[in-house]
């Protein structure tokens, strides 16, 4: 089995650094949204992230609005950063145990070198690493992780895709592949309405799931 992770919300928390950076830029061009217009965005990369709340208070998205985040973002991110319990961990056990594992965000890679960094986490570790900018189209579409399985020399079929957001387990079920979803961010009964294959409350669950 070859295990494709998700970045944030998985093995790392930056939601709120990002909301914090998105914030001050959307306010330079006027738009003063709710922290819950973001939720829809979530796992959908900054471009949505950011764009889709200026897009929703009727001011168009621009590329200067997500380099402008990523650029707050790095400068913040030291200080905001969670690492889940188990990602390092968890990663060490798949990678002892002869598994490949692919790292597949739909964040840019600046966001994903100073997450990775922060949690102390080697890029080096992952087998194949696919950013936002590796794909045209991000989740919900699967070209993200497709793209992940291509690198990894994997059938869909023998992937599990480890996620937290709606978009993202609607990726890996438009993929074909297995996913199980992580309780970090939306409840059971959110995640349950998307059809993972698993749902757990923990990365120290992922080596024991069986299919």
């Amino acid at each position: 089995m070859h295990y494709l992770f998700d970045m944030d919300g998985v093995l790392v928390y930056s939601t709120p650094v990002t909301m914090r950076a998105a914030l001050e830029v959307l306010a330079e061009y006027g738009v003063f949204p709710k922290k819950e217009d973001f939720r829809p965005f979530i796992g959908a990369g900054e471009a949505r992230f950011v764009g889709g709340v200026a897009e929703k208070y009727g001011v168009p998205y621009e590329p200067a609005m997500k380099d402008k985040t990523y650029a707050k973002y790095v400068e913040y991110v030291k200080e905001g950063l969670t690492v889940y319990p188990g990602a390092k961990e968890v990663l060490a056990i798949l990678k002892e145990r002869g598994h490949k594992v692919a790292l597949c965000s739909s964040a840019d890679f600046i966001k994903i070198e100073a997450n990775m960094k922060g949690a102390d986490i080697p890029l080096d570790w992952f087998d194949a690493l696919v950013s936002g900018s590796d794909a045209e189209r991000k989740k919900p579409f699967p070209d993200i992780f497709l793209s992940a399985a291509k690198k990894l020399g994997a059938d869909p079929s023998d992937c599990l895709v480890i996620e937290d957001a709606l978009n993202g387990i609607q990726a890996a079920k438009s993929a074909e592949m297995y996913c199980a979803a992580v309780t970090t961010y939306f409840n059971r009964e959110q995640l349950k309405e998307e059809k993972p294959d698993f749902i757990i409350d923990s990365l120290y669950e992922i080596p024991d799931l069986t299919l």
